[in-house]
């Protein structure tokens, strides 16, 4: 699964953790700037589901 999570960089430094917990992250692409809102940010995130559940 791809997720986009958009935001400050700590909103997604957090949301990253997040779905650590609960997901297998197996790659971040880089920060992109938001051109609509200067502070914001965007990073794909790909997932697998966590062996086990």
């Amino acid at each position: 699964m791809r997720i986009r999570l958009d935001g400050t960089r700590s909103e997604i430094t957090d949301a990253l953790f997040r779905l650590r917990l609960n997901f297998t992250v197996s790659g971040v692409s880089r920060a992109y700037p938001d051109r609509a809102r200067p502070r914001h940010w965007r990073v794909y995130v790909n997932t697998l589901p966590k062996e086990g559940r």
